[in-house]
Order: C-alpha cells, then structure tokens, then sequence
C-alpha cells in the first residue's frame, strides 16, 4: 500500500508558468483572429482583452495573487463580512415582501411565508400598497418579537411609523421588535422628486434608541439610482451619500455618533451579474468602515446591508426566465456577505394592464403585477435551497481570495467614493439631487446601458435573446401604482423608473396588438441561399433578432418568397454565397414583390438595403422592420 505524502504539491507534475507564458499563447490565439499581429507587445496583450464597466473599472482576462491580496475576515474594512474566522455565522435574514391592499390577504400571505422559510416581513404601506390603518390586520397573529419587521411607506412613514410602534408597545414588545421604520427622506426625493423631512427621519431614531432599542429608523435606499438605470457605483455613491446626511441629521438631533450609525440600514439592488453584485456589498461594508472611521465611530461599525433582487433587470415576456435571474442575485447576496436579501418573485412584473393619465414619456414603467402564492414559495425557497442545501452560508466570505473579487472590489469600492465625494463637493445628496447632478449622470449612464441592450452586447434571455412568440403569460392581478410609477417630473430630483427589457418589450407589444387587430404577426422571409449547413448558422441569427421584435419568421428560397405572405425579406447564406448569388436573389425577390431586403451578416450587394449582424442596433432594425410592416407605434 502506499502512503500518501503529508503534503501534496499541487500542479508538480507541470513545468512552472509564468505570466508571459501565458500571454504568449494567447497572442497566438488572437493573431488567428487577427486580433493582434506578430509586433504586438506581450504587454499589450492583456489590454486588448480587457473591457471597463459603466464605472470605468477594468474588468481584466487574468488576475493573480498581485491583484488584490485578500484581508481577514472580521476586521476593518469589513470587506470580508464582520464575524472574525466565522463566528456566529447564521446565514442571513429571509425577508419577503408583501405590498397587497387587502389585508386579509397580505396576513394570510405573511403567515405563510413566516411559517415556511421567511424569517421577516417588508411591508409596502400608503401609496402602491397596504393601507395604513390596515397595519395592525395584516399583523395580526405575527410574533413581533421574532419576526422583525421593516416598513416601507414613502410619503406616508411617520404616519406608518406611529402605528407601528403603537402595535408592538400594545403587544408589550417594546424590548425585543426589530427591524426598521424605512424612514427615507433623500430616497422619497429621488423616487417622487419633494424630499421627506430629516428632521421628522431623526425624531424617530431618537425614539427607537430611547423606546425601541432593537429597532432602526432610517433606510438609505440606493435602489432609486439603480431603478432608473445607473451603475453600482453610482448606486454605492448616493447611499453613501444618503447615509451621511442621515448621520448629521441624526447627531443634531442628539444622538450619539455610535447610537446614529445604529439606526442605519442600506438597501441595496443585486442582479444577475453575480460578481460585480458580490463586489458592490463588499465595496459597501468598506466605503461605511470608512466615514465610520472618520466620524470617530466604535471599532466593529459596519454596514448593515438589506439586499434586493434587482427590479430593472426583470422582464414581462418569458417571466420564468426571472427565476434564474433572481437565483444569481441571491447566489451573489449570500456570496456577498449581505444581512437580509429580499428575492423578488418571478411574475412581479405581470399584472393587468394600469391606465396613465401621462403620455410618454412620463410613462416610465409597466404596470406590476402582485405575486400568487406560487411565485411568492419559489422566491423564498430559492433562498431556503442556498442556505441549508448548498451551505453557502457555512462559509464566511465565500468569494473571498478570488483574486478577480477583490480587485473589482477594490476598483469599485474607489470609484464610488469619487461619486460619493463629487456628490459632497455639491453640497450633499439633498442639493445633488435638486441640481440635477445625480439625475444627469445617471441619464448617460442608461443611455450607455441602453445601447449595449439594444445592440445585444448586455442580452436579455428570452427577451432579446431566444424570445418565444407562441408563449402564454400567467394572469396576475395589477398592484396599485406607486407615485413614481406615472408621475409627470416636477423637479430635476426624480428619478425615472426603467427596465433593462423595456424596449424590446415595447416592440413586442405592438406586435401583439397588429396581431390582435388583423389575427396575423408581422412576418419576414428569411431566404436562404445554398445548402442547409451552409445557410443554418446566419438564418439562425435573423430569425432570432426578427423574432426579439415580435415579428415572425418563414424560410425557404427565394422563389418561395411570393407566397410567404408578407413584403419583407432577408437573405440568409455565407460570405462566399452571397458574392455568387446574393445580387440576383435580390433581384429575384425585388420582381416577386419585396419592399426591402435585408441580408444576414456585412457586405454591400447590389439590391440589398441594409444588413442585421452581431453588434447591430436591433431596436433600430425592429423599429423599421415594423414600420415598414405597416405596423402602428
């Protein structure tokens, strides 16, 4: 028998290699491609491979222990969670959302969650949710001293505030309620464009520290600036931002620098971009290390994180798509370290439709629609699957050492705090937001985002990638509009609403509606030239694109095209066809009654108007496929 070494080398039966070694093989790779050419400098390799986020951070090809050297969880800057080598780990608060105007069904609704998996409640009250008088229904039967409990009232939070304190001193659990008030007076700015009241935020924190001591009063709320389209940093920036002026706030109040950093909790979009959302929660915990440092906080200060499955990045057509955006959001939620995460149900954006007295574009967002039952189990046992079946909560920090973590980390975290600073320099996030500062560099943040969605670079599964024209989509009854959902801009403060899907979707839309009106979808006639290897490939890709309009497709060749039933065509075939025959299917398509011919890659041929390739504008396309289709806007 043989013993095994106590220590086992790792790669020793490899010779060693080193960093040229591998840009060496890679600039071969690359001047296959033509990508780079045999001058190219090894140190240039690495450049042409590297990419920048919205943020201008460098999204890299190799990273190694250079990068990015990792901390020690438990320490300052906390970037590696706050438990020192895994103490107390729990995993992290399940907390679902209900925003249903009954309150014997969002009751029933809470104590189903409560009973099977949610460990807590956020609750949508005043405009877009439950009334407020309604509050102590719904909770009626909820244990407030175990099932924390946060509030989310907008414009109506003192009022919401004031109740809720009432129930929990009738129901003698002064002592044990936890959770939060959601008083946010900046976020209410950015969402409806008129501040709430800071002072009216700090009253109730001084109230919390002196009556209600495991409760919080102040949510700095950075999913406004990600909702309408921004980056995480810009995202990261403003919630600073927010926290800060909370933070005087709360100390001219009379609170204590340690008791105001107390009664802070930051709410915070994930997405389906599993790293960089990993990264924007570790970047948090240390830009909030910091002004705790230097606001002369307690050592062990740190940020307490509720993260959010993204609403901008959920889509209306092909919905059970969002169930796997959602389980990478809350994948990188846990990963990321956060202490409660809030996944979105699958349908939250179906619904009946809601009438805008506001024409475009003030109509910023589709109507939301409320979770049945099913969508609600699925939401909070996505979580239930990552903390007790895939232990990712048994592991403190589980990204960190992934040298390529830490160095987006650090990258991100530096570009925040220049936002958070540029946001200071203007007077706080109060004045940033009247000036137009957040709303404008927000603006050409989506406009950026926008156009990678439009040429697919940024792809929509089953939206503007694979969309499925025959789908059925589930009912679900419309939720009441929250007041940033159709709101004319009355102040440069509001923000817009957006979703990365929305202009697809739009297209789709209009299809469904010419279908509904004639009983036929617009249509294209993909015709294919040469043999079926030789043409698959590119009809393929067409088909798709055409498709992500809501305009079907048909194939076949050329002489087919007559009896397609429709005027528009695309010819589909490879480079070396297309210079044999693509001038004379044009023609032959021209005499059997196209009106405009499209063909599937680059290249000018004689008859053809445009072409669709990878990196084309396909909302432009679409628009002028329809139009030309004889489709209404």
């Amino acid at each position: 028998m043989t013993v095994p070494p106590d220590e086992i080398e790792l790669a020793a039966a490899f010779s060693p290699a080193g960093r040229d070694r591998w840009r060496e093989m890679v600039k071969g790779v690359l001047r296959r491609s033509g990508a780079a050419a045999e001058d190219t400098p090894l140190g240039e390799i690495e450049d042409l491979l590297t990419r920048e986020s919205y943020d201008g951070v460098p999204i890299a090809p190799l990273y190694t222990r250079e990068d990015a050297p990792p901390g020690r969880p438990g320490l300052a800057p906390y970037v590696r969670e706050v438990r020192p080598d895994g103490e107390g780990i729990a995993g992290w608060d399940v907390r679902q959302l209900h925003a249903h105007p009954d309150p014997a069904v969002t009751r029933e609704a809470i104590l189903a969650d409560l009973e099977n998996g949610a460990t807590s409640i956020w609750l949508r009250l005043g405009d877009g949710g439950l009334p407020v008088s309604a509050l102590g229904e719904a909770l009626r039967g909820v244990l407030l001293d175990l099932a924390p409990v946060a509030l989310d009232a907008g414009t109506e939070t003192a009022g919401a505030a004031d109740a809720f304190l009432a129930l929990v001193a009738e129901r003698g659990n002064a002592a044990d309620a936890s959770g939060t008030l959601g008083a946010d007076p900046l976020g209410q700015a950015a969402r409806i464009g008129t501040p709430g009241s800071l002072d009216g935020a700090a009253a109730l924190a001084v109230r919390c520290v002196r009556e209600f001591p495991k409760l919080r009063a102040v949510v700095a709320d950075g999913t406004p600036y990600h909702d309408a389209g921004g980056s995480d940093a810009e995202e990261l920036g403003a919630a600073v931002a927010a926290g800060v002026a909370y933070l005087r706030a709360l100390t001219e109040a009379g609170l204590s620098v340690d008791e105001a950093f107390g009664q802070i909790e930051f709410r915070l979009a994930v997405n389906a971009d599993q790293f960089a959302s990993i990264a924007k929660l570790r970047a948090a915990r240390r830009l909030w290390a910091r002004v705790a440092e230097v606001g002369g906080a307690a050592d062990g200060t740190s940020a307490r994180i509720h993260a959010v499955t993204s609403s901008a990045m959920m889509t209306r057509r092909d919905p059970w798509v969002n169930m796997l955006r959602t389980t990478l959001a809350a994948f990188a939620a846990g990963t990321g370290g956060a202490d409660a995460v809030t996944v979105q149900p699958f349908d939250a954006r179906l619904g009946l439709p809601s009438s805008s007295p506001h024409p475009p574009p003030f109509k910023r967002r589709a109507s939301l629609g409320l979770p049945d039952g099913f969508a609600r189990r699925i939401a909070r046992n996505t979580q239930t699957l990552l903390l007790e079946e895939s232990s990712l909560a048994r592991v403190v920090d589980p990204a960190g050492g992934s040298w390529y973590a830490e160095s987006l980390t650090e990258g991100l975290a530096h570009a925040a705090w220049a936002w958070f600073t540029e946001i200071e320099k203007a007077g706080g996030l109060a004045a940033a937001l009247e000036s137009g500062l957040v709303a404008d560099r927000i603006a050409a943040t989506w406009a950026r985002r926008r156009e990678d969605i439009a040429r697919r670079k940024a792809p929509l599964t089953g939206v503007s990638e694979f969309p499925n024209l025959a789908e059925t989509l589930p009912e679900r009854e419309g939720a009441p509009e929250r007041a940033s959902a159709y709101s004319h801009f009355t102040s440069r403060a509001q923000l817009p609403v957006v979703t990365y899907a929305q202009d697809f979707e739009a297209l789709r839309d209009r299809s469904d509606a010419h279908a509904e009106a004639t009983g036929a979808r617009p249509r294209v006639f993909l015709a294919t030239l040469g043999p079926i290897a030789v043409h698959t490939a590119r009809a393929s890709f067409a088909a798709n694109l055409f498709q992500a309009g809501g305009i079907e497709t048909v194939s076949g060749p050329p002489e087919e095209f007559e009896s397609s039933g429709t005027t528009l065509a695309c010819l589909c075939s490879s480079d070396a066809v297309y210079e044999d025959q693509a001038a004379e299917a044009a023609r032959d398509l021209r005499d059997a009654g196209a009106v405009k011919i499209w063909l599937a890659g680059k290249g000018t041929y004689e008859g053809v108007d445009a072409g669709v390739y990878a990196g084309c504008d396909a909302i432009e396309v679409l628009e002028t496929a329809l139009r030309d289709l004889g489709v209404n806007e």
